[in-house]
């Protein structure tokens, strides 16, 4: 039975049949058939886009549109013939996007079928840190900072301690699935922002989870606004804070946030923080 999830779309206009997305895909969702990538079945693709970064000509997005449940089982059964290697890399794809369901349905296989599973000596070393993934893991990894790890920076202590709660931060990057986004108050930020206020991590990201983006540079605007739309629907985040530089660009983010909001079944309060190129504050409205 079909039900609306997200899924990957393929413009096959952009497509020009490289095939970088089909070696991103460690579930197998995707083949390049007669010169274009292919999502060969709706069970195999777990919607959560880490084909898109693979892509150079931006062919691939999200959408949510009636689908075949994700069947993690059947991933699993395509998994294993290709080798530990490949079923350490799905597994860690689930991990970074806090899959826990599909995480345990995958272990679970794999215990059923006396496989050995890739992650475990991983996941004894999180033990040892308590509970938590060691830090200095690389730029994509979900990483939560609300609850220290144990394994901190040593050395002074900053002057200015940071608020940041989590990583990654780049829009592009972020999970709506992650745990820090769950139910909380979200900071959607224009990049430059942090640079021109002096005390942007108390005056606006203590106590928050946060994304950044830049309207004018960055691509896959789409892709953007359907992830705000998953933090306010999925995620049910409390408020959405749209943070922007005083330049005419940089009233996009806000246009992109307020699109999400708008096509949105679940509204949520969205709040607009024009900071100026000196590092004052220009306006603060309820938009």
């Amino acid at each position: 039975m079909k039900t609306k999830r997200q899924i990957i779309k393929i413009d096959e206009a952009k497509c020009d049949g490289c095939g970088n997305c089909v070696t991103g895909c460690h579930e197998g969702a995707l083949q390049v058939i007669d010169g274009k990538a292919r999502l060969i079945s709706d069970l195999l693709c777990d919607g959560l886009g880490a084909c898109i970064g693979e892509c150079p000509s931006g062919a691939i997005k999200i959408e949510e549109r009636q689908a075949e449940p994700y069947d993690e089982v059947k991933v699993m059964e395509g998994m294993v013939q290709h080798g530990p290697n490949t079923i350490k890399a799905h597994l860690k794809h689930l991990k970074d996007h806090a899959q826990k369901t599909f995480l345990k349905q995958a272990f679970d296989y794999l215990k059923q079928h006396n496989i050995p599973n890739p992650l475990e000596e991983d996941m004894k070393k999180e033990t040892k840190h308590g509970g938590h993934e060691p830090c200095g893991c690389p730029g994509g990894k979900t990483m939560d900072f609300r609850e220290p790890c144990g394994c901190e920076e040593t050395g002074d202590a900053p002057a200015a301690p940071s608020q940041l709660r989590q990583w990654p931060v780049q829009l592009h990057l972020a999970s709506p699935m992650a745990a820090y986004f769950q139910k909380a108050d979200v900071v959607v930020a224009a990049d430059c922002t942090a640079f021109a206020y002096g005390n942007f991590h108390n005056d606006f990201i203590k106590g928050k989870a946060i994304v950044i983006a830049c309207p004018k540079l960055d691509d896959g605007q789409e892709i953007y606004a359907e992830k705000i739309q998953a933090l306010i629907e999925d995620a049910r985040v409390n408020t959405l804070t749209v943070v922007t530089m005083e330049v005419p660009c940089c009233g996009g983010l806000l246009a992109l946030v307020k699109k999400a909001a708008a096509a949105s079944a679940r509204k949520v309060p969205v709040k607009h923080v024009v900071v100026g190129i000196q590092g004052g504050i220009k306006s603060e409205d309820w938009a």
